[in-house]
């Protein structure tokens, strides 16, 4: 999987600060500068004086400032399984690769067994991966190839299947019933950062699946690219608070 930004709002801590000066201001903040509106708080710099009430702000739960900053990314190859999971949070917006309109029938269901389409769960490769709600632990490797070897066998002849229906005159819609929920999409995703900090909460934390926790990790990353100060204190002093930020 990879994830990209594709555009945000420019400046987003300076939105995020305005807005929440908003709230305690006379005056009319937008004929105002940076640093007049950022006058009082603590610190020498502007950057500082972000960082101080950035970190106030999380502090008291005051998250409503967060909002105003929004950001969209692009998600290669995500599985529909993961799709699912993601897709149930509020207030993010959503466009997913379509398997109605894009039919999968130029990949060779050879080139499936090594990862092509379909995304292929560590537990299937790796003798000592321990997932939620397993039954029983580490496995020999004998057990481990014959994991591998179902698994192959299975999505491989899902997608020949797939495309010997559309060959049959099937349209790409009805024929895609019989794919497996690890089929790999594109999607586009729209969220504020408080939203991005909320999703962090529920699936980067160590019960969340591992593919959807590594999904938001790399989200994670991009946003500290974006919106710095505010990733930074939300590593340091939030992240696994679950709830917290929920909208």
């Amino acid at each position: 999987m990879d994830v990209q930004l594709l555009e945000a709002t420019p400046n987003p801590e300076e939105v995020i600060c305005r807005a929440a000066r908003n709230d305690y201001m006379s005056e009319y903040g937008a004929e105002k500068s940076l640093e007049a509106v950022m006058a009082g708080i603590e610190g020498e710099t502007t950057e500082e004086k972000q960082r101080t009430l950035i970190s106030n702000l999380m502090a008291h739960g005051h998250f409503g400032p967060f909002e105003h900053a929004q950001a969209t990314f692009h998600v290669k190859e995500m599985s529909r399984s993961c799709m699912a999971q993601i897709t149930r949070h509020r207030h993010v917006s959503f466009d997913v690769q379509s398997m109605r309109y894009v039919a999968f029938d130029d990949v060779d269901p050879a080139d499936v067994r090594e990862g092509e389409l379909v995304v292929t769960p560590p537990s299937a490769t790796d003798p000592d991966w321990i997932g939620r709600n397993q039954k029983g632990g580490a496995v020999d490797e004998e057990t481990v190839e014959k994991r591998r070897e179902v698994f192959a066998d299975s999505v491989e002849r899902a997608v020949a299947d797939y495309q010997e229906l559309l060959d049959l005159g099937m349209p790409p819609e009805d024929a895609r019933f019989v794919l497996p929920i690890g089929t790999k999409v594109n999607v586009v995703m729209s969220l504020n950062a408080r939203m991005l900090m909320h999703v962090a909460d529920m699936r980067a934390a160590a019960d969340a699946q591992w593919e959807i926790r590594g999904f938001t990790e790399d989200l994670l990353d991009r946003a500290a690219e974006w919106c710095p100060i505010t990733f930074e204190e939300y590593e340091s002093s939030m992240k696994n608070r679950k709830n917290r930020l929920a909208p």
